[in-house]
């Protein structure tokens, strides 16, 4: 029995290893990305098991001492390996499946530094269309073109400032194309999506459209979303 129950306290360990090693083995190019999603997968449904195989241990011996925080730790490690995965599969759900999202759907912002850095991404640089952009607006309606009071020059130093402050790489900024491009990773995976920030000016001022577009992965899980309204929420104060 003893064995048994140091069987369900290394499941939890291995779901906790499987799930912390699947990005980092993508991002250093050890695994593809189907490898990695299937150890995210099999963490959650190991994870799983040890839940409901330690609960169930737990309250069959009632164990006291190490032996209860050892169950406990294993209960722990199985709700983690299983919650992410499955987290991000439920938000996956709730979001279409797109990832090129841009506040100027009709006339998105064109990548031009970043095309050559995309040429061998399963993702092209072109815009994704009306199917996307309709179901953009249909998930995302408030990314709509920043309008400003200020003159472009100020905008487009606000814009830079911004880009700064969420770490993004910068790959070019040109302020008399009114163009700025970037680059953000994300932190587990290391997935690149690329941004444009495009500024004009207008008769009243000026405005701001920013693109993010994801170079792998049908849906981006709503991170460009996110990562637009982020950017936006600091370029706003910049500007009051």
């Amino acid at each position: 029995m003893k064995a048994l129950h140091g069987l369900f306290i290394l499941l939890g360990l291995l779901s906790v290893v499987l799930l912390a090693i699947s990005g980092p083995l993508y991002k250093s190019g050890t695994a593809e990305l189907g490898t990695a999603f299937l150890l995210l997968r099999w963490a959650a449904y190991i994870g799983a098991a040890t839940f409901v195989l330690n609960i169930i241990w737990y309250f069959i011996r009632r164990p006291q001492g190490l032996v209860a925080g050892l169950s406990g730790l294993a209960i722990i490690a199985g709700v983690l390996a299983f919650y992410m995965p499955f987290s991000q599969y439920l938000k996956a759900q709730n979001v279409p499946a797109i990832h090129d999202i841009t506040t100027d759907t009709q006339n998105p912002p064109e990548f031009v530094a970043i095309a050559p850095l995309r040429a061998d991404a399963p993702n092209p640089v072109e815009y994704a269309g009306e199917e996307t952009a309709k179901q953009q607006r249909q998930a995302y309606p408030e990314l709509r073109t920043y309008e400003s009071l200020e003159s472009p020059n100020e905008l487009f130093s606000s814009a830079l400032l911004a880009v700064d402050k969420m770490g993004w790489e910068l790959v070019e900024s040109s302020e008399t194309e009114g163009r700025i491009e970037a680059t953000a990773t994300t932190t587990w995976f290391g997935f690149k999506d690329d941004v444009v920030i495009r500024v004009r000016s207008t008769a009243d001022g000026s405005q701001l459209d920013i693109r993010s577009k994801s170079r792998v992965g049908r849906s981006d899980v709503g991170k460009n979303a996110e990562r637009i309204r982020e950017f936006m929420s600091l370029l706003k104060p910049e500007l009051r």
